[in-house]
């Protein structure tokens, strides 16, 4: 048990640095901005943080993405108390202003399944990246038993439909679930806006 949970803080420390590094490579491009991205950084280590802490299974069972402050848990755990956990955790940290729960409680996964919403993920970043008209570094991507979610940011009605056509174009894909914000909608920039 020890070794295990040495391993894990190794692994934390591992994921912070790779995390802070990335995350200074890219927010130059993102319409959030530095400060968002590293708001939204602290956001994910936090979760990460407490999840680790409750179970390592939670922590390994779950798929998280941010994107200013809004929240998208999804992936698969066996009993109906992970999900709810899972979600009960994420609103202790501080700067979280929305959690979107879509984690599917299914005690049935395969090597075949885990390949198949890798592959899909992999073939929709691609088509993102390669599509001149989307900025596809505002997006993150998770793909559960072929059901795509989406987060983040699009800079406008047009672009968003051709993320969400790229996405329902796959083969596989059983159902596209966006939460995907405009950059001009004024509920985004309210919620955004710090208080005051």
């Amino acid at each position: 048990m020890l070794l295990l949970g040495l391993v894990a803080s190794a692994c934390t420390a591992q994921g912070v640095a790779i995390s802070a590094a990335t995350t200074s490579a890219v927010t130059a491009s993102q319409e959030r901005g530095f400060q968002g991205a590293l708001q939204d950084s602290e956001i994910r280590l936090n979760i990460n943080h407490l999840w680790l802490q409750e179970s390592e299974k939670l922590f390994r069972s779950v798929y998280l993405q941010v994107q200013e402050g809004r929240v998208l848990l999804s992936g698969k755990v066996a009993e109906p108390e992970t999900r709810v956990t899972a979600a009960r955790l994420v609103w202790q940290v501080n700067g979280v202003r929305e959690v979107h729960n879509e984690i599917e409680v299914t005690d049935k996964s395969s090597l075949t399944s885990y390949a198949r919403d890798s592959w899909i993920n992999t073939q929709l970043k691609s088509k993102l990246l390669f599509d001149q008209d989307i900025s596809a570094i505002n997006y993150s991507i998770e793909t559960v038993n072929q059901v795509v979610y989406l987060i983040g940011l699009a800079q406008h009605a047009e672009e968003l439909e051709r993320v969400l056509a790229h996405a329902k174009d796959i083969p596989y894909v059983r159902r596209v679930v966006s939460y995907v914000s405009l950059k001009d909608d004024p509920k985004r920039r309210a919620s955004a806006a710090p208080p005051g």
